[in-house]
């Protein structure tokens, strides 16, 4: 047992170098203003008058943002380093999220929404590409599932910390715990506190690496088609997990308030929870990948019985079920995402991975980018049933084509190199 355990995680762990671990200290504090916001953002707008129209156009904004400066921004990462591109990220995207909440005019917090949107993308195409940088092949998979379990841990601790913030400005503010102005005083806090990644930020040293003129002449010619139909293919299952999952996951709270009447303090608890099982659930990551054969097997097997508890959530009449569905659906859904993402960047070329993020990013992103206008619309009309229902389809048929197409992947690529050695 303990020698499993030494294999599986402490050895890995023990092989992080110090800039590993800042990056580490970055996605915990980035988790808790993620959970923060996440929380209670969508509320926050419905208590101040705006319609659920509104808040899908909002909600939609930072996605289509993504999609348009996806390309660009890993284009910039590539050029400035993954860290000086995080820092930027940070920086500017926390200004986005706290000019939602300071502004009241429609426009503004459309614009704000949008600039969030597009420097959170820049975080998001620099961090796959700069693990790689700080991780080799004896501790990758560990480095990405640990960065991810680390990320819905601390958005566990966000969520239980934000849950309980809403009575707190309440009494100060002499106000119901449900005003809107109690609301934005806990987002404003959660912007701030995670503002502070901008430290181990700058402390941390971007190892260099250093890109050989040889091998770039020889990927000038022919690379761009290869590319293009390697990331096409990665993009594919992105792009249908990301569409189901942005008509659905964004309002997730709303659905239980809407539903069960939850109150805050609960819905806090329970999105911490469901956080916290996330976090269990990926550091099982690199041991289930070992025993069921690869990555891909995995990330097959966890998101098809993720889908079978997200059903549970969207129709049955408890609410305890439908919570203890909630944190099932999340440890399994949640638990292949840094597997996938390790596995893309496996199978594209170190120069390479930067664009090849951002196209990965993309098609995520196109989905988010509409899905939640698309889903506020839906719930005004018919509620949230055809939602959980759309979203079950859309995850099924991205399971049956990534595996269709890569479920051999890692056994051809791991016989390629028996030989070539």
């Amino acid at each position: 047992m303990f020698q499993k355990i030494n294999q599986h995680y402490l050895q890995p762990i023990r092989g992080f170098n110090s800039a590993a671990r800042l990056l580490l200290w970055v996605t915990i504090i980035n988790g808790i203003i993620i959970s923060g916001w996440q929380l209670f953002f969508n509320i926050y707008i419905l208590q101040s008058g705006f319609s659920r129209e509104f808040l899908g156009v909002v909600n939609s904004l930072p996605s289509l943002m993504g999609l348009i400066f996806g390309l660009p921004m890993g284009r910039f990462s590539d050029r400035i380093g993954r860290k000086q591109a995080l820092i930027i990220g940070v920086a500017l995207s926390s200004i986005g999220y706290l000019g939602q909440v300071i502004f009241k005019q429609p426009v503004m917090i459309a614009i704000m929404s949008a600039i969030a949107g597009a420097f959170y993308m820049l975080i998001i195409v620099s961090t796959s590409p700069l693990m790689m940088k700080l991780s080799n092949a004896n501790n990758r998979t560990m480095l990405f599932s640990l960065n991810y379990g680390l990320q819905t841990i601390a958005g566990a601790v966000g969520s239980l910390f934000a849950g309980q913030l809403p009575a707190l400005f309440g009494n100060i503010f002499h106000v119901e715990a449900t005003n809107a102005i109690a609301y934005r005083a806990v987002l404003i806090v959660t912007v701030f506190i995670g503002t502070t990644a901008l430290i181990p930020l700058w402390k941390m040293k971007e190892p260099e690496t250093p890109q050989p003129k040889q091998a770039l002449e020889l990927h000038q010619t022919g690379i761009r088609s290869g590319l293009t139909r390697l990331t096409f293919k990665l993009a594919t299952p992105n792009f249908l997990i990301g569409f189901g999952a942005a008509i659905l996951i964004p309002y997730m709270n709303v659905f239980f308030k809407d539903k069960f009447s939850i109150s805050d303090s609960l819905l806090g608890l329970l999105f911490s929870l469901s956080s916290l099982s996330i976090a269990i659930g990926t550091l099982f990551g690199p041991a289930l990948t070992t025993r069921l054969g690869g990555k891909i097997r995995t990330v097959a097997f966890t998101q098809l019985g993720s889908v079978i508890f997200m059903l549970m959530i969207g129709f049955v009449p408890s609410l305890w079920i439908a919570g203890l569905a909630v944190l099932v659906r999340s440890a399994l859904m949640n638990m292949s995402s840094p597997l996938y993402s390790a596995f893309c960047m496996e199978q594209t070329p170190e120069h390479q991975q930067g664009t090849a993020s951002s196209v990965l990013n993309i098609a995520w992103q196109v989905g988010w980018s509409v899905g939640p206008y698309i889903s506020g619309i839906v719930q005004e009309c018919y509620g949230f049933s055809p939602l959980f229902i759309a979203t079950t389809i859309l995850y099924i048929v991205a399971i049956a084509v990534m595996w269709r197409m890569f479920h051999n992947s890692e056994r051809l690529q791991a016989n390629s190199l028996a030989v070539a050695s």
